[in-house]
């Protein structure tokens, strides 16, 4: 049996292929359906596997939030990778303590962080950095553009690390909390079955993407539940109270 996080989050949310998994609100409102979802976050991850990397190298990623984030952090679940995100208010300085402490292979950052952190990153023995903005540019997808849309998840093992989530640091450097395959998807069914997450329910996700709220708690049940979100890139007071009426689920 494939304990891959993400494999049990396909096999869940793919019994409704074509129903809206994310609601980008812009100018123009953007839908991604499942089935678009998971076709992306295929590209992403064979982009990722024909990096060679070994299984269970480190990914660390610092852009905004964006939908194309989410994919890539499924991504690098898919490809057996470790997803390391970063606060995006780190400075370089900051940021190059978890590039040291988490040695990553990879580095995703935006491009007007490219410059300095690509320098960095490559005395700390990052051997790829790809660049991702919040408008969806950067080479990362640019280079996932020509990736079949088919991927089958890497197996994994319930203890298979899956993620590193860096503490606050309040009384001491920041430590990486290991979290398997195993720890997520427990958290992931515990929550979608006592909180009764339905195919109809809609989550308004206001929160940040880079610790273990919005990507995790939030992210991991709407999508095993095959339940809509409405995206938004940060908590906005007026566009939350916009859109809360259309919610079943708002977390903050």
């Amino acid at each position: 049996m494939n304990h891959n996080l993400y494999a049990a989050v396909r096999e869940s949310f793919m019994t409704c292929p074509e129903a809206i998994a994310i609601t980008r609100p812009e100018s123009v409102t953007v839908n991604f359906t499942f089935r678009e979802l998971d076709q992306a976050t295929a590209m992403l991850a064979n982009g990722l596997q024909f990096l060679q990397l070994p299984p269970g190298s480190r990914v660390a990623v610092q852009t905004e939030k964006s939908v194309e984030t989410l994919m890539l952090y499924l991504a690098v679940l898919r490809a057996g990778l470790v997803y390391v995100p970063i606060h995006t208010g780190y400075s370089l300085a900051e940021t190059e303590f978890f590039l040291q402490d988490a040695r990553p292979l990879v580095l995703v950052c935006s491009s007007e962080k490219f410059g300095a952190l690509a320098r960095q990153a490559f005395k700390s023995g990052v051997s790829h950095v790809f660049t991702l903005n919040a408008d969806g540019s950067g080479t990362l997808l640019q280079r996932a553009a020509v990736q079949p849309r088919v991927h089958e998840p890497h197996p994994c093992r319930p203890d298979d690390l899956a993620a590193i989530i860096y503490t606050s640091g309040t009384t001491g450097r920041s430590k990486g909390a290991m979290l398997s395959h195993g720890n997520l998807l427990s958290n992931a069914q515990t929550l979608k079955s006592d909180w009764n997450w339905q195919h109809h329910d809609i989550l308004l996700h206001a929160l940040p993407i880079f610790h273990v709220h919005g990507l995790f708690v939030a992210c991991h049940a709407a999508l095993l539940g095959g339940s809509r979100m409405i995206w938004l890139p940060h908590f906005d007071p007026q566009q939350v109270l916009q859109y809360l009426p259309e919610a079943t689920v708002f977390m903050g």
